[in-house]
């Protein structure tokens, strides 16, 4: 596998779970919020449909950007991390989701391996910058 091709891999994940939630927001909050913390409103709606845009803007960027080891290495780190600690606290310690955010989980997990894979197999494929 080339470095190209996970850049590819972490795009989708973006790219994937973000038109999920700009098209599909209600299903998205009733899946994924607990119902006594669902609001199922044209506001909630508008929320949930922000942050897919922005997911997806996220994954274009990731698409059409040259990464670098460096760019991996930081987006995996830094685009997951932060994430898991956000997904166990509000499941775990103030449970408001509900076990489909899990897939929000599988998708750092994603972020994660992409970045540390792609920071390897940049590194070894020479991309670097001066």
């Amino acid at each position: 596998m080339r470095a190209h091709t996970l850049q590819r891999i972490l795009a989708l994940v973006f790219l994937v779970l973000g038109a999920w939630c700009l098209l599909q927001p209600r299903m998205v909050e009733s899946l994924a919020i607990r119902p006594e913390h669902q609001v199922l409103n044209a506001t909630s709606a508008v929320f949930i449909a922000c942050f897919g845009a922005q997911a997806m803007l996220c994954g274009v960027l990731i698409w059409f950007a040259k990464f670098t080891p460096k760019t991996f290495l930081a987006f995996g780190l830094l685009g997951s991390i932060p994430f898991f600690a956000f997904n166990m606290y509000f499941y775990f310690v103030v449970p408001i989701f509900t076990r489909w955010m899990l897939l929000d989980f599988v998708g750092n997990l994603v972020i994660l391996a992409c970045g540390i894979w792609g920071w390897r197999l940049a590194r070894r494929e020479g991309f670097h910058l001066h």
